[in-house]
């Protein structure tokens, strides 16, 4: 892992969760975490935990669907730390429903979230990324970018199935100058699983996160083991769940 020390890092969707026990798994290696997201309380915590420890860290609130605000972070993490090595793009939204119930509200916040919120992080490092020669993008997708679940997950699935086309385009488009990860997680202890205002859809979630949810912290080893990569070489697609998790 000696190639995650002193590591630029912005993680998004930073302040619980995947997000949050990714930016501390780095900070003990030794990387410099920057947290994103809207809720200062919590990103506040975990800065603090982390910097307790003797980690580095620091905080910015932001809403990943306003490019302004993105934008902005970026500039701030390039003031306070010179550089941005790795950006993780996690923040996201599940709200599960039948197509049926049209739910084009929730459709539209998924879309901000999940993808442009994603985009936005992109146009925001990409020229940081390009003067520096150098860059990692790690985007957290999810199984149901793999297969779409019957019934509940059709528009999120669609949302996660671009997370992986974004990936692959970075790929094929930085032509090697800079890294592209894509995770695929399942089940995993996070405020994912109550994103779902459908009852019978948020019931069904519930459930199988009772059953298989796994802790977030084996996401936060899986973004460490394609971070710590030397430069040559590029993790390009991980998928991590429960053993017992078929979907």
């Amino acid at each position: 892992m000696h190639n995650i020390e002193n590591k630029v890092v912005i993680i998004s969707g930073g302040s619980s969760g995947i997000g949050a026990a990714t930016a501390k798994r780095l900070a003990r290696e030794g990387a410099i975490v920057a947290l994103a997201a809207r809720r200062e309380d919590k990103l506040k915590t975990v800065c603090d935990e982390i910097t307790a420890t003797g980690g580095k860290a620091a905080y910015f609130v932001v809403d990943v669907t306003a490019q302004a605000q993105v934008v902005d972070m970026v500039g701030k993490v390039l003031e306070k730390f010179g550089r941005v090595d790795v950006i993780v793009n996690n923040a996201g939204l599940m709200a599960m429903a039948p197509l049926a119930a049209c739910r084009t509200d929730e459709w539209d916040r998924m879309i901000d979230i999940n993808v442009k919120g994603l985009l936005y992080g992109v146009a925001a490092v990409w020229p940081v990324f390009e003067k520096q020669n150098a860059g990692h993008f790690i985007n957290i997708s999810s199984v149901a970018g793999l297969r779409v679940s019957a019934g509940t997950g059709t528009v999120y699935s669609a949302t996660k199935f671009a997370v992986a086309a974004i990936s692959e385009g970075i790929r094929i488009e930085s032509a090697g100058r800079f890294r592209s990860t894509v995770i695929y997680p399942g089940f995993i202890e996070s405020e994912l699983m109550y994103g779902s205002s459908d009852e019978e859809s948020r019931k069904v979630i519930m459930a199988a996160y009772e059953r298989f949810a796994i802790s977030a912290d084996r996401i936060g080893d899986a973004v460490a083991y394609a971070v710590s990569q030397p430069a040559e070489a590029s993790v390009n697609e991980i998928t991590i769940r429960a053993s017992a998790q078929e979907f």
